[in-house]
Formats: structure tokens, C-alpha cells, sequence
């Protein structure tokens, strides 16, 4: 029984630590996020001189606490899983790593701590940690209509881009230099922002026929910004639904397998699609 024990707290921590199907899993990540938001926090008010100057003996404290809990936090991912490079080197890992050693460099590069806050990175899991996953289908369903509008939208650009240099180039000649139109390029420029409905107002035309093309630009803008949204909605309306039976249905547990690390199983999964490793039992965390 004994001998047991070890590997059963191990499967414990990696459950923990790595999934968030379980109350006690959740709660970790959920800790974890709060202290993450607590660290950037603290990095943007050490970086205002009247708050550092003041409390900046408290906020280097709060950074310490954090970065050891960060530290131990990270050996523990290392730990319980079998291959460990799995862990080191994904993106959360390579993450992870630069999200607490910053304020070790400090001792070595002065102001490397304000790396810092590069822990907003790992604000990333909240996908995982409050079950976002689980709209992933209707994300899915946009990426798709996305992915299907992309000639559409592409030949639509296209038309823009020709409009853009054939109203630029007009307005050079009609405006010319006196007015800021320097140079086709510079006219096309104007011509984007003012189609985009932006209006930097470093460039304006002064003439009456230029203003009134101007005017004319500036209403197809309206027009332009609404064919893209149109034409990516009636893609979208044209995706139904899937069902776990589809293959383009997308699974919402947040299963890790313990020996390759990998994630994205089905919910019913028994085994690692990576490696094929017996996946975790829930059971181990009662």
C-alpha cells in the first residue's frame, strides 16, 4: 500500500496542477490567475514613481512572495509528469519559466524585474481554468466562417486597394503640395484613413472639388467597413451546429496526459491520442 502512495500523490498534484475538470483543480488555477493579476498589478504601480517611492518596500515584498510561489508552482509541473522536456519546452512551459526568473536576473541586471510582466501571458489559461472551452464549438463555427469568407474578403481588399490609389492619385493632382498631398503615396495614405473613417486630420483638401470627393470617401467608408461584417455573418449563419458525433465537434474537458503532457482529448478518452498512455483516473483525487 505503501508503495502506492508515492505515484498516487503524484497523479493527485498533476491533476491539480495541469486539469481543471475537478473542484480542487480549479481552485488552484483560479488562486493562481488571481496572483498572476496581483503580480502585474504590482509591476505597474512599482513603474509610477509617486507609488514606488512610498510603497515601494511593500510592493517588492508582494513581488518575492509571488515569484517563490511561481517558483514552486513551476518545479511542481516538472516534477509530475514523466517527461519533463514535454512540459519545459511547450508554450506554457517557455512561459511559465520567463514569468519568475525576472526577478532572480535583478541580483544580476538592474530593472530586469519589470520582465515581470510578462505574467500577463499566463492569463491565457483562463480559457482552461473557467471552462471556456466549452463555447469552443461556436468559436469553431467563426474560425470556419472565417476560414470560408477568406476569397470573399480577399477580392473585396483587392477592389479597396485599387479604389484607395485611384482616389489618392486624383486627389494629388487636384490638391497638390500646397494642400499636404506631397506625393502619391502620401495621397493614398490620406485616402485610407479616410475611407477607414479614422481622420487623422494631418492632411485635409482645401479646394472645393477636392472636398467634395473627400466627402464622397468619406460616405463609402461607412459602406465598406459593413461588407466584411456582412459577408463573414452569412458564412457564420450558414454553419450548423455539431454534435459530439461530428468530427468537427470540439471536446470541452481539460484532460493532461501525465506521461507526453498532451491536451485536446476526446471526453470520453481512455487513453493519450499522442502516446497512448492510460489517461488519469479520476478517482485518485478522493
Amino acid at each position: 500500500m505503501s508503495s502506492k502512495n508515492p505515484i498516487s500523490l503524484r497523479n493527485k498534484l498533476h491533476n491539480i496542477i495541469y486539469e481543471a475538470d475537478t473542484p480542487i483543480g480549479k481552485l488552484f488555477d483560479v488562486v493562481l490567475l488571481i496572483l498572476i493579476l496581483v503580480s502585474v498589478i504590482l509591476v505597474m504601480l512599482e513603474s509610477v514613481a509617486s507609488i514606488d517611492t512610498h510603497y515601494h518596500e511593500f510592493l517588492y515584498f508582494g513581488e518575492w512572495v509571488i515569484t517563490i510561489f511561481f517558483t514552486i508552482e513551476y518545479i511542481l509541473r516538472i516534477i509530475t509528469v514523466k517527461k519533463p522536456s514535454s512540459y519545459i519546452f511547450s508554450f506554457y512551459g517557455i512561459i511559465d519559466l520567463l514569468s519568475t526568473i525576472p526577478l532572480y536576473l535583478s541580483f544580476i541586471l538592474a530593472g530586469s524585474n519589470a520582465l515581470l510582466a510578462v505574467r500577463a501571458f499566463r492569463l491565457l489559461r483562463v480559457f482552461r481554468i473557467l471552462k471556456i472551452t466549452r463555447y469552443l464549438g461556436e468559436a469553431n463555427k467563426l474560425n470556419k466562417a472565417l476560414q470560408d469568407s477568406k476569397p470573399k474578403i480577399f477580392v473585396f481588399l483587392f477592389a479597396v486597394l485599387i479604389l484607395s490609389i485611384i482616389a489618392g492619385t486624383i486627389m494629388y493632382l487636384i490638391e497638390g503640395e500646397a494642400s499636404g498631398f506631397v506625393s502619391i503615396p502620401i495621397s493614398v495614405y490620406w485616402c485610407i484613413v479616410t475611407l477607414t473613417t479614422v481622420g487623422f486630420g494631418d492632411i485635409a483638401p482645401v479646394t472645393p472639388l477636392g472636398q467634395f470627393i473627400a466627402a464622397i470617401i468619406m460616405i463609402m467608408g461607412y459602406g465598406i467597413i459593413a461588407v466584411p461584417t456582412g459577408i463573414v455573418s452569412a458564412e457564420y449563419a450558414s454553419k450548423k451546429t455539431t454534435t459530439i458525433e461530428d468530427p468537427n465537434y470540439v471536446h470541452v474537458n481539460t484532460q493532461s496526459c501525465q506521461n507526453c503532457n498532451a491536451t485536446k482529448h476526446n471526453d470520453n478518452a481512455e487513453f493519450c491520442h499522442k502516446c497512448g498512455t492510460a489517461l488519469h483516473e479520476k478517482e485518485l483525487l478522493n
